[in-house]
């Protein structure tokens, strides 16, 4: 895999009536962290040398498929003999399993969840002449599907989201509202949030709120572009140090030999 094989697969056209190979799928920054750290992985234990650590990263992030991408490390196992360990997504924590599906239920009442707290990747929100509150602008996503099951039946469901979290929905309203303000995020790893159900009688309301941001999956992304810039920085720097190094040890052993042989000439006429 070289720079010219990326060009001529750039310049080629895509067909948009058949059906995408897993190779050309489009690469995220996801899949190219995944793929840099595993690079990482590989210089640390000796498995690659420096340069060749540089120019794979180079390759790394010039990539737009997944098919350039998975060549670059085909030849490097996981340690220990395992399968390779995926890196934490690039939203939420990381920290802790995954918590369980929560049901939340209003039955001639009231139930609300909002604040900071570990958003599961299935809710069940079942309001009956009551309401549901689920507010997701401070949770925390440690995956990035998450499906909330909506049932209002004279009652009503409202979702709040980040304004950077895909919001899609599947449902409809019998003798209902059933309004979700579909929007998807410019964030390739960004959390996808599913609303599916009905409302009979009764509504369901599910939006983005204004002013409010996924902090995690937006400083994270900074920061792990900003500790990839660093890296290559340093890379590079070292990379020129050996360099500078080689060559210096070169021109002294150049020099030591030249006078050397100057030594044993004039010695040689002092005799």
């Amino acid at each position: 895999m070289d720079e010219s094989s990326l060009a001529k697969r750039a310049q080629q056209p895509v067909n948009l009536t058949k059906p995408v190979a897993e190779a050309e799928i489009r690469a995220s920054d996801a899949d190219r962290d995944r793929i840099a750290e595993i690079l990482r992985e590989a210089l640390a234990v000796g498995r690659l040398d420096a340069e060749e650590h540089a120019e794979r990263i180079d390759l790394v992030y010039r990539a737009k498929t997944m098919g350039e991408l998975e060549p670059l490390v085909r030849d490097l196992p996981a340690e220990g003999g395992g399968p390779r360990q995926q890196p934490a997504a690039a939203y939420g924590d990381g920290t802790g399993a995954a918590p369980p599906d929560q049901t939340m239920v209003a039955i001639f009442s009231a139930s609300t969840r909002k604040g900071r707290w570990r958003v599961p990747g299935r809710i069940n929100a079942v309001a009956v002449f009551g309401s549901v509150e689920i507010d997701l602008t401070e949770g925390i996503f440690q995956q990035q599907q998450i499906q909330i099951n909506v049932t209002a039946i004279f009652g009503s469901v409202e979702i709040r989201v980040p304004e950077n979290v895909t919001l899609r929905s599947s449902g409809s309203g019998v003798l209902g509202a059933f309004e979700v303000e579909t929007n998807e995020s410019v964030e390739g790893d960004a959390p996808i949030v599913q609303v599916n159900g009905y409302a009979v009688l009764g509504s369901v309301e599910a939006k983005a709120k204004r002013g409010k941001w996924l902090r995690d999956l937006r400083d994270d992304l900074r920061g792990v572009r900003r500790a990839w810039q660093e890296q290559r920085r340093d890379e590079r720097r070292a990379i020129h140090e050996q360099r500078r190094d080689g060559r210096r040890a070169w021109h002294e052993q150049r020099r030591d030999e030249r006078r050397e042989r100057h030594g044993r000439l004039h010695g040689g006429r002092w005799d």
